[in-house]
């Protein structure tokens, strides 16, 4: 018996890998909007003030949706009823769709575009997710 997956197996290991990849680049993005945050506001005392800030301040919302999208994604893969090649397949295009950095795009993609001509680890990580969603 082989040990390789299924064609029918690989868009779920995909979104696996999808995810973990995303949740890289989202603490790498958190950590770079950090920095420049703090350049302009002054330094964030605490992980307790920072969270609030990631989740409540205006300067943050293009993130909010990446997370968003983690979630959803835990959700999937983790729900009773089995998800479905189709439904992997969507989750991958909102992924492509919302981590397609742009110069021009929505303020997410701008803003992506810019993070990634500022910090090489975000770069780094974006590539990875560039390349599982192809």
């Amino acid at each position: 018996m082989s040990s390789t997956p299924s064609s029918l197996d690989l868009p779920f290991q995909r979104l696996r890998e999808l995810r973990l990849a995303m949740l890289h680049l989202h603490k790498a993005l958190l950590d770079s909007e950090r920095i420049v945050y703090e350049q302009f506001h002054g330094r964030i005392k605490t992980n307790v003030e920072f969270f609030q800030l990631v989740t409540e301040h205006e300067w943050f919302n293009w993130l909010r949706p990446i997370s968003q999208l983690i979630v959803k994604i835990d959700e999937a893969t983790s729900a009773k009823e089995p998800m479905t090649i189709a439904e992997a397949n969507q989750l991958i295009e909102e992924a492509r769709s919302l981590l397609q950095p742009s110069q021009t795009g929505t303020l997410g993609q701008r803003q992506l575009y810019r993070a990634i001509q500022r910090d090489p680890q975000v770069a780094m990580l974006q590539g990875k997710v560039a390349s599982l969603i192809g």
